[in-house]
């Protein structure tokens, strides 16, 4: 089953210090910035978005029809049908 881009959206009180420790652990930034109060980050195999003040929650993020770089597949499984 292809589902698409899977990634975990983790809702920081601090951007920077955690955008730091990720980075430390081995994921660099990819999209994002300070200004738009939101990091995705990617290593090798996983997908982080860290989100200052934008949910209260974290919660797990599907995007249907991406692969890890964002470009359109083919097919997939809709996961929304």
């Amino acid at each position: 089953m292809e589902l698409g881009n899977f990634s975990v959206s983790l809702a920081v009180k601090n951007l920077e210090v955690s955008r730091e420790f990720y980075e430390a652990l081995g994921f660099n930034v990819i999209a994002g910035g300070e200004a738009m109060k939101m990091y995705i980050l990617r290593n090798a195999t996983s997908t982080i978005g860290l989100f200052q003040g934008m949910f209260e929650k974290n919660m797990l993020t599907f995007n249907p029809g991406w692969d890890r770089q964002c470009t359109t597949l083919e097919e997939f499984d809709d996961i929304r049908d």
